[in-house]
């Protein structure tokens, strides 16, 4: 038994009329028991790509496959796979119990094989002793719940989510997300969810695939999307980030000597393979890799602008000397190092830049 669930090969798809192709060529694998998620802006084909797991659509060319087993044209109910949609789409005139059990009954399910499922389902989402409220009874989150337990009754091998917790409000978000990433692990069922969101992406998901424009740019863990993006588009949109034009003006191996804006600040970077001397380059360093002091021939020069403090950290908008500016994200305890107007000193460690050519 292989560890991939669901393989997708060389699969692409143009809807008629379309000026580009919705996916191209997109090649993925899907691992058993993992919470993965497709991350990218509106357009850039993911829930296109979720639709034809599902088989809703199916592919121009390349193909699907689950459990070692060609899709092809198989239709979503021949498929052991369940969607759970932005809305949630419960039945307003049944019951709690007898939305969960729908599924199962159109499965040709035994009776009491159907009533232990519901009270199993019920317990795992949480909603002991509603199995008889009606949908409109229950809140936006509860809802949810019982639109996951819907979709998990008859387990399937793989659970599909199209941005599910769209319709919620910001604290009930975070909760659910809480309660997803706890479902996937207690059932071991693959989930694939799909969000425009990166920080839901990087809270929930084993891995990630960040797309644009139908292709895959990049797929990992949350820490290696964010720690070593691909390519600047994963670099900005995985996160916050600071982007210097700079020059390369020094190699030894892999390692690097950057100048930043006018050429005045000199910067070392570890790792800057992608560019040879002379070269254009855009260097990328997290917030909270910087670090703030005096100024100090190495360092970046600039003066503070603005200062919020957020509790734990203090987040720090600067204008560099030599053109541009930065952000900064210090420890709360550096808030008298950060007064509006100070000319400072900014540090990073040689290993946090991240270097791609211009």
């Amino acid at each position: 038994m292989t560890d991939t669930i669901v393989a997708i090969a060389g699969v692409s798809k143009r809807f008629p009329g379309a000026a580009q192709s919705a996916l191209d060529a997109v090649s993925l694998d899907i691992r058993r028991n993992e919470f993965f998620t497709l991350l990218g802006p509106s357009g850039c084909g993911k829930t296109t790509l979720l639709r034809l797991i599902a088989g809703f659509a199916m592919p121009d060319s390349g193909e699907i496959s689950l459990d070692g087993n060609v899709l092809g044209q198989t239709p979503p109910n021949g498929r052991p796979i369940n969607t759970v949609f932005q809305s949630y789409a419960l039945f307003p005139h049944m019951s709690v119990a007898a939305n969960i059990a729908f599924g199962l009954e159109m499965l040709g399910r035994p009776r009491e094989t159907i009533k232990s499922r519901v009270a199993e389902m019920l317990r795992l989402v949480r909603l002991d002793g509603m199995g008889e409220r009606r949908p409109a009874q229950l809140s936006g989150g509860q809802q949810q719940r019982v639109a996951l337990a819907r979709a998990l009754a008859p387990a399937p091998k793989v659970l599909l989510l199209d941005e599910p917790l769209s319709a919620l409000d910001l604290k009930l978000r975070r909760e659910m997300q809480i309660e997803l990433k706890r479902l996937q692990a207690e059932t071991g069922i693959t989930f694939v969810f799909v969000t425009h969101d990166q920080e839901e992406a990087l809270a929930m998901s084993d891995r990630l695939a960040v797309m644009r424009d139908g292709a895959v740019m990049q797929v990992g863990t949350p820490d290696s999307l964010y720690d070593a993006p691909a390519n600047l588009f994963v670099a900005e949109f995985i996160g916050e980030a600071n982007f210097w034009p700079a020059t390369c003006i020094e190699k030894s191996g892999a390692s690097g000597r950057f100048s930043i804006g006018n050429g005045n600040d000199i910067v070392s970077v570890t790792e800057a393979q992608m560019v040879a001397v002379g070269e254009k380059a855009t260097l990328v360093v997290r917030p909270e890799r910087i670090a703030i002091g005096e100024p100090k021939p190495g360092m970046l020069h600039g003066k503070v602008e603005t200062a919020v403090y957020r509790g734990s950290d203090l987040v720090v908008h600067a204008a560099l000397a030599g053109g541009g500016s930065l952000r900064a994200r210090l420890p709360g305890t550096t808030a008298a190092d950060a007064v509006i107007g100070r000319e400072a000193g900014f540090t990073f460690p040689a290993d946090a830049a991240r270097v791609f050519p211009a």
